[in-house]
């Protein structure tokens, strides 16, 4: 009878020795962020208007449709009037760039956040079980994980990585990683560094698709603070609650779309397609039909079910999934949403396919005006606006939106475990946001880039007609 009774209740033993080790996996899988840093830079470096139209000057391989381009783009961007540009650029260099000045512009950014970051936390350097570096355009060797590690004195068996080429998606690429460490190493510190190299990348040609990025793109970057030790949970802001990933480098047209090439006088830039908005809208579609199913109520989805086979194969053809709209109220599961202050257009278009309003969006918007487009750290800035703000509350749930090239779409849901209000990046500026207009103040002045009269007047007549703050031909 001993016997029998011990064969019954040895099964009953096992799952619960199961259900145990589960349960603590679990509770070391959690990714908490302790803390973020985004990186501001000094005021000698700010690019307005009137530096970005003598920086464009420079450029003698430029004709009269390439100027005109790149002036309408720059006035109509959504950036504002400071915003930060590369030291080799600001001081005339973007035409011979040197090693220096990329390792410069690297430890620059490094050193002011995780300086910040670790005085901010009191977590030492030494501290620090994994150190994620994600910088697209730069690789050089050592690698620069290793070049943080040298500078903190960081341990030896610290677990390092160096991501590049991802875009501004990285971001979301390195914490995927950590999160999935955090699965292996138990109660460990992760720091995750998301930046781009633009000094050494500064396009110098006049193909139109890669002049852009030199129009878009400013210095910028972030350094955050992970853990998944259950002790440090009071102390975090976010936890992530789930992160999907989407890439389409299987298909040509993804693949090229957004590519680093050089153009045929042998100048090197990034090129986007005109392809990318379709690309990039079917890499949303086909991410969001699984993260929503992670994040949002089962009414919600029952509802969209049910409305969905009452439309007609036409109109449900219009109304689309995920990048149309997906037919679905987003906001019954989520409160916030970073989306990638990329270009203003290209802000617009996400908002309207994820049925967002202005209030959703004015944190994207005002950190493309502020900041620029500040690639793989540009959802961080976002995230700061809403912060200081004072917007995000307990038990609310943030949605990232990311794309990168590849062609990749990756996007994240975080819950914020208490009201935040640090002003963070933004201490020196939020009380003047969002300011009444978004218009760029030489909007008047350089309505002469839109005059078609300008076909028949040469290139040199409208450079020498061009004044410093913005007068054009009369």
């Amino acid at each position: 009878m001993e016997l029998f009774m011990a064969m019954c209740l040895l099964p009953l033993f096992c799952a619960c020795l199961y259900l145990c080790k589960l349960v603590l996996q679990w509770r070391n899988q959690q990714c908490y962020l302790l803390a973020y840093e985004c990186y501001k830079a000094t005021d000698d470096r700010k690019l307005d208007t009137e530096s970005c139209v003598k920086i464009i000057q420079r450029n003698k391989n430029l004709g009269l449709e390439e100027y005109r381009f790149l002036l309408k783009t720059i006035v109509n961007s959504g950036l504002g009037e400071e915003t930060y540009g590369p030291r080799n650029v600001i001081a005339g260099r973007e035409d011979c760039p040197s090693l220096e000045d990329a390792l410069w512009e690297m430890d620059d950014i490094f050193s002011v956040t995780l300086d910040k970051l670790f005085d901010r936390t009191g977590i030492s350097p030494s501290k620090i079980d994994i150190l994620v570096v994600n910088v697209s355009l730069f690789s050089p060797a050592p690698s620069l994980t290793s070049r943080i590690i040298n500078h903190y004195k960081m341990k030896k068996d610290i677990k390092a990585f160096n991501l590049s080429g991802m875009g501004c998606s990285g971001s979301l690429v390195a914490i995927d990683l950590v999160q999935n460490l955090f699965k292996t190493y138990k109660n460990v510190h992760a720091v995750v560094v998301s930046t781009e190299s633009l000094g050494p990348n500064w396009y110098r040609g006049k193909v139109k698709p890669m002049i852009l990025a030199n129009c878009l793109y400013r210095s910028g970057g972030c350094s955050m603070l992970f853990t998944n030790n259950k002790a440090l949970k009071h102390r975090a802001l976010l936890k992530l609650e789930c992160i999907v990933r989407t890439h389409h480098g299987s298909s040509d047209e993804g693949y090229g779309c957004s590519i680093q090439v050089e153009d045929k006088h042998g100048f090197r830039g990034f090129n986007l397609s005109k392809s990318i908005a379709k690309v990039a809208a079917k890499a949303l579609t086909m991410n969001l039909r699984v993260l929503v199913r992670k994040v949002l109520p089962l009414t919600e989805l029952l509802r969209y079910v049910i409305m969905s086979r009452r439309q007609n194969k036409v109109a449900e053809h219009r109304r689309g999934v995920g990048a149309d709209g997906t037919g679905l109220n987003l906001k019954a599961g989520l409160e916030h949403f970073c989306i990638p202050p990329t270009e203003g257009a290209v802000v617009n278009g996400v908002g309207n396919s994820l049925g967002l309003n202005d209030y959703d969006l004015e944190p994207a918007r005002m950190a493309l005006h502020r900041f620029g487009n500040t690639s793989s750290g540009g959802l961080w800035y976002v995230l700061g606006y809403m912060e200081a703000k004072k917007r995000l509350k307990k038990r609310d749930k943030i949605l990232m939106v990311s794309f990168g090239a590849g062609y990749e779409c990756n996007n994240c849901v975080w819950v914020v475990l208490r009201d935040l209000h640090d002003a963070n990046v933004w201490k020196d500026c939020i009380e003047r946001y969002p300011p009444t207009t978004l218009v760029n103040p030489f909007m008047d002045r350089l309505s002469w880039i839109n005059d078609e009269r300008l076909s028949f007047v040469t290139f040199e007549e409208v450079m020498n007609a061009v004044r410093v703050g913005g007068v054009g031909p009369g």
